[in-house]
């Protein structure tokens, strides 16, 4: 483990979050769409379940993929106005079975801020551990998903959206055969 597991799960989720625009694809396109992701990430907290709601996650969103390219300087300015803009407190909290983890914000919350704490009091921990080299672009020619590489021997390259790196290997072994 290279993180707690709280800041795991933020990270992931981060990805997930992100990948939802990858390769010109939209996948949060309506509320029920957003329904779905939250439910799949066990983001818990109230809800407008609105059009406003869906349109902050998507600003979220974009604002989330330029900090995962971002050096070290902007991702840390970035960081700290994400928590600065939700007011963020962070507090230890235990509920729906998870053991105790950080929030920063109350459930009542709007979505996109509680998102944005999260995300950011996980990138906290990125920063501080020195690990933003963990946070890539899927190595795939036809791809722009984001990875998080949490390998012990730092060997992720490829994004969990699709099927690069099985493309990516058979696509060497093709050119391998060809070669002999």
């Amino acid at each position: 483990m290279v993180f707690a597991p709280d800041t795991e799960v933020a990270l992931r989720s981060v990805v997930g979050l992100i990948n939802t625009a990858a390769n010109g694809e939209e996948r949060l396109a309506t509320v029920a769409d957003l329904d779905r992701f939250l439910t799949a990430e066990g983001f818990s907290g109230s809800r407008t379940q609105d059009a406003a709601e869906l349109a902050s996650v998507h600003r979220l969103r974009g604002e989330l993929a330029r900090l995962w390219l971002a050096d070290e300087g902007t991702a840390v300015d970035t960081v700290n106005r994400l928590l600065r803009e939700a007011h963020a407190l962070p507090q230890l909290m235990k509920h729906d079975g998870w053991d105790w983890h950080l929030h920063a914000t109350t459930p009542e919350a709007p979505l996109a801020d509680r998102m944005s704490t999260e995300a950011a009091m996980a990138l906290v921990d990125v920063i501080r551990s020195k690990e933003m080299d963990r946070m890539l672009v899927c190595a795939a020619d036809d791809c722009d998903a984001v990875v998080l590489d949490l390998s012990r021997n730092r060997s992720k390259r490829y994004c969990d959206t699709g099927n690069c790196a099985n493309r990516a290997h058979v696509a060497a072994y093709r050119a391998r055969k060809a070669a002999s």
